[in-house]
Formats: C-alpha cells, sequence, structure tokens
C-alpha cells in the first residue's frame, strides 16, 4: 500500500462529508446518538456491532444494497445494530443515516481492498494516518511489542505491534482479534512471539478516538522470527512473596545476547547466573502487594537487532486498607483487603456484576468478584473481598477480586420482631424507619436524644413501632461520636444494620447501629 493512496482516500472522505446536506435537524447527542459515525469492513466481508441510544423511535436509511442491516429500526432505548458486507473485489463507500423524531446522524460505511503488491507501511505511518481521521485498508510492516492473547479456542489473535519492538506511548497499533494466515484460525496459541516480525493486512480504525487498531478479522502476511526467543520459565507460578529464584531458558541464533531488567524493579529483582542459553533471576522478599516486571532479551545480527520478552511475577502481602485508602492507592498489581458492607448490587445488562462495599471511609464497586452470582451475598451483609486496584473511564473498582467471607449476615426485619430478638453481638438486623426526638418519659427511662454527636434517638417504622438506637457509626470501622458528620435530622428515614441489646438495670431495649444509607425529609411546604 502506498502512502499516496491513503491520502486520496482520506481526501475523497473529506469530499463526501462536505458535499452533503440535509433538511434534519443537526442531532443533540443527549437525544440520539451511535457508537461510531465510521463503520470499516474488510475486504474480506466480516460484520461490524454499532450501539443506537435514542430517546424516542429510530430508524435507518439509506442502506446502501452491499450491505445487510438488523435490524433497521427500533424503539427508545440502547440496540445493538449488525452491518455485514461479503467479500469485495472493488472499493466500496456509502453514507447510511438514522433518523429519529426530526434528528439525524450520519454513518459512513467503508470497504476497501488492498492491492497484493503493495508495499507495507511503517507502524509510524500507519499512526500518522490514523491521527490524520483515515480509517481503512492498510498493510503494516512491524514488530509485536505485545500479546494480549492468542486463543486457539477462538481462533483468533490480540497483540501490538510496534516499529522497533517497545511498547509505549503512541507508539503501538493494536491488532484485534486478527487471524492467522489466509484468515485461518489460530490453532495452537504460539504461532508468534513478542520480538517477531509481522506483515498485517486489514481495516485500521480509531476505536473510540483513543485506540488505533486493525478492527476484527485482520490477516497475517508474512512473519519474521526473532533471532531470541525466551522458550519457558521453570514454573508458571510467580515467585513467593518471602523471595526466590525463577530461570528462564533462552534460544538465541544471534550473537550475544543482554538482558534488560525494567528501571522500576531493578530494586527487587537481580540477574544470579547468566548462560549462554539460560537467566537465573532472583527476587527478594515482597512486603508489599502482588508485583510483576519486564524483562527484555536482546541480541544483534548483522547491524539489525532482535528481541523477545517475558513478564516475571512475585507474590506479595495481602494490604488490609480502608476503602479511602484503597482508593488513593494506584491502579497495580497490588492486592488488597476490604472489609465493610454490601451496599448495593452492580447490574449489567440486567446480570448481576458485583456489588458495592462500603465503609466508615467511602464506597468501591468490587466488579465482578470470582464465582459471584448474587446469591452470596446481599445488600446489608458484612463481608470481606481481596481483588486489585482498577479503573474505568476514570472510576476506581476492585477487579481481579473475590469475595473473601461473609463475616455477619444481616436481616430485614420490623422493629416489633427486632425487639423480639434475643441479645447478641454477633447478629445482625437491617432496620428502616424515621428518626424522631426522644421525649422525657423517654429520657426518664434511660434513653437519651442526641443528634448533634453520637446518634441517639428513636426510629420509628411505618407501623408506628419504635426502637432506641444506641449510637449510630458512620460506617463500618467507623468512629463513636461521628454522627454529625451525616447530616442528618428528625423525620429524615435511616436504615441501619444494628444488633440487639439490652440496658440491663433500666430494661431498655437497644439497636446498636451502623450506618447504611438514608433519605431526606420533604421540606415542609
Amino acid at each position: 500500500m502506498k502512502i499516496k493512496y491513503f491520502f486520496m482516500a482520506l481526501v475523497a472522505v473529506v469530499a463526501m462529508l462536505t458535499g452533503c446536506t440535509e433538511d434534519f435537524e443537526a442531532a443533540r447527542l443527549s437525544d440520539l446518538k451511535v457508537s461510531s459515525s465510521f463503520v470499516t469492513i474488510s475486504p474480506d466481508g466480516g460484520s461490524v456491532e454499532l450501539t443506537i441510544t435514542s430517546k424516542a423511535a429510530w430508524e435507518l436509511t439509506d442502506i446502501p444494497s452491499w450491505v445487510t442491516v438488523s435490524p433497521t429500526s427500533g424503539e427508545a432505548g440502547t440496540t445493538i445494530v449488525k452491518i455485514t458486507a461479503e467479500k469485495t473485489a472493488k472499493a466500496q463507500e456509502a453514507v447510511m443515516k438514522l433518523v429519529s423524531n426530526g434528528l439525524m446522524q450520519e454513518i459512513n460505511i467503508k470497504q476497501a481492498v488492498i492491492e497484493d503488491d503493495s508495499d507495507p507501511i511503517t507502524v509510524a505511518e500507519a499512526l500518522a494516518l490514523i491521527k490524520q481521521g483515515y480509517e481503512g485498508a492498510a498493510k503494516v510492516k512491524g514488530v509485536v511489542c505485545k500479546i494480549s492473547e492468542i486463543s486457539p479456542q477462538y481462533g483468533n489473535a490480540t497483540y501490538f505491534l510496534s516499529d522497533d519492538g517497545s511498547y509505549g506511548k503512541d507508539n503501538w497499533i493494536e491488532v484485534y482479534r486478527g487471524k492467522w494466515f489466509d484468515g485461518e484460525s489460530f490453532t495452537k496459541g504460539d504461532e508468534f512471539s513478542v520480538g517477531d516480525i509481522l506483515v498485517v493486512r486489514g481495516s485500521v480504525i480509531n476505536y473510540n478516538g483513543n485506540t488505533p487498531e486493525f478492527s476484527q478479522g485482520s490477516e497475517v502476511l508474512s512473519i519474521e522470527k526473532s533471532l531470541i526467543k525466551i522458550d519457558s520459565l521453570n514454573t508458571k507460578e510467580p515467585i513467593a512473596v518471602e523471595g526466590g529464584d525463577i530461570t528462564a531458558y533462552v534460544s538465541n541464533n544471534g550473537a550475544n545476547y543482554t538482558v534488560e531488567i525494567e528501571e522500576s524493579a531493578q530494586n527487587w529483582l537481580f540477574i544470579k547466573k547468566f548462560t549462554a542459553d539460560s537467566v537465573v533471576f532472583h527476587a527478594v522478599a515482597n512486603a508489599g502487594g502482588d508485583r510483576s516486571a519486564k524483562v527484555v532479551f536482546k541480541t544483534t545480527d548483522n547491524g539489525k537487532e532482535y528481541t523477545s520478552e517475558t513478564t516475571i511475577s512475585q507474590k506479595g502481602a495481602i494490604v488490609a486498607a480502608t476503602v479511602a485508602e484503597f482508593l488513593a492507592a494506584p491502579v497495580g498489581d497490588s492486592q488488597y483487603r476490604l472489609t465493610g458492607i454490601v451496599n448495593e448490587l452492580y447490574y449489567y445488562k440486567g446480570n448481576v456484576s458485583g456489588f458495592y462495599i462500603a465503609d466508615h471511609s467511602g464506597k468501591v464497586l468490587v466488579y465482578k468478584p470470582e464465582g459471584f452470582t448474587g446469591a452470596e451475598a446481599k445488600v446489608g451483609d458484612v463481608v470481606t473481598v481481596v481483588g486489585k486496584r482498577g479503573d474505568y473511564n476514570g472510576t476506581a473498582q476492585m477487579t481481579s477480586c473475590k469475595l473473601e467471607t461473609v463475616n455477619y449476615s444481616a436481616t430485614a426485619i420490623s422493629i416489633a420482631d427486632f425487639k423480639q430478638q434475643a441479645d447478641s453481638k454477633e447478629v445482625y438486623y437491617i432496620l428502616t424507619g424515621t428518626i424522631r426526638k426522644t421525649t422525657q418519659e423517654e429520657i426518664d427511662g434511660g434513653a437519651k436524644d442526641d443528634i448533634t454527636q453520637y446518634g441517639n434517638f428513636y426510629l420509628q417504622d411505618e407501623s408506628g413501632e419504635s426502637v432506641y438506637v444506641y449510637g449510630v457509626l458512620t460506617g463500618w470501622g467507623g468512629n463513636k461520636g461521628e454522627f454529625a458528620n451525616l447530616n442528618l435530622t428528625y423525620g429524615d428515614k435511616l436504615t441501619i444494620i444494628a444488633y440487639k441489646d439490652t440496658y440491663k438495670s433500666k430494661g431498655l431495649i437497644e439497636a446498636v447501629g451502623i450506618y447504611l444509607s438514608h433519605v431526606k425529609a420533604e421540606p415542609a411546604e
């Protein structure tokens, strides 16, 4: 593919966009949205999915004859639309329109072809074109700098190419779910390695505006194996938290090779022994969380450098933390242990996909804990979870996690039934009611009235039954005397988890509580 081809294609797209006029009102993004206004389909054919979000019924018009679209219309809400094209021997492009309630969005569809005798371009050249707005057919030559997955199960691979084999900022293009030679499936899982030089053909896009990639369905045209390869590590297990050794076995067909440990790991990972076909690494004891280091092996041949890399990991201590401390921690492999109350369940596309855990310092999403279906813990339960600090679109969450224990299973109960339970500091109940002022008669009976510090008051449910609340912590692990931080007052609706106790000398039944949630009272008219 010649550079000239790309620029001509880009000019054609610009001309197409500026030459189109419509009487439709420009779409308000909040009322009618499409996940991408550009659709690029491989010359070998295939399907692309779009997400349409609309506040009213919608329809797709001006559908070109060379694609199949399903569905072509829908109601308000979110809909997945599938666009499919057959293999083509000629370049095709069209503009499809999404209309709804007087609004319109244009969707540009392209299917380009590549001349078989064209030369591949570099990754840098491809990135420059994508940055200029080009989306279409490309043939790119680069060094595999990172592999996310080579999947025999699904027959595809996701990996990254750069010009020099490094994986840095803005120097790579992702190959997303690409295929092997002639579009065949991957069957072994080791068809190529980091450091190999590939020529890849397919359709390039700028996914979500920030990820340059070959879209699904690209294929490998050629491979040049690296002269150096890490055959294996002597164990698949991470180095123990106490420290220890791990051996990398190397095949080198170039000149003498060198080994580089990434700078951030050089204070805990060292080379203990170096031979022609193996390197023994030693890790010191780890007082922090899980950690890992990229190790790069390099050799040269006729002035050309070849690389291969592996990652060496070490187990770490699990760091006990509050939610606030977890939120302040950096994203990484360190593991944290949080204890708190299940604040609410989290749903994704109608399915339970985790829950929010809250303590006195804040709350955070525990995303897809291992084996969690929603039956293992419920709102109000006191649980302990273990996982890593993750992030999704700038919002912190716990990932690669598991529900370690349910410390206390709280049961929702009426106040009348609560008062009939046996005293126990090990059994929690969920109580909901309105905060009311303690009467003088109740004070004479041993109760207190305090919403400015400790949280002493009566909680009254819809039946009219009341129970004396003897102090409310602002969350699991919180301190006494901080109730004022919740900014609650008489008339507010409060939900707590509490255990039952009795002030023996006065015979006063008490609910010793921990804050779960509240609803502020409606202001008086």
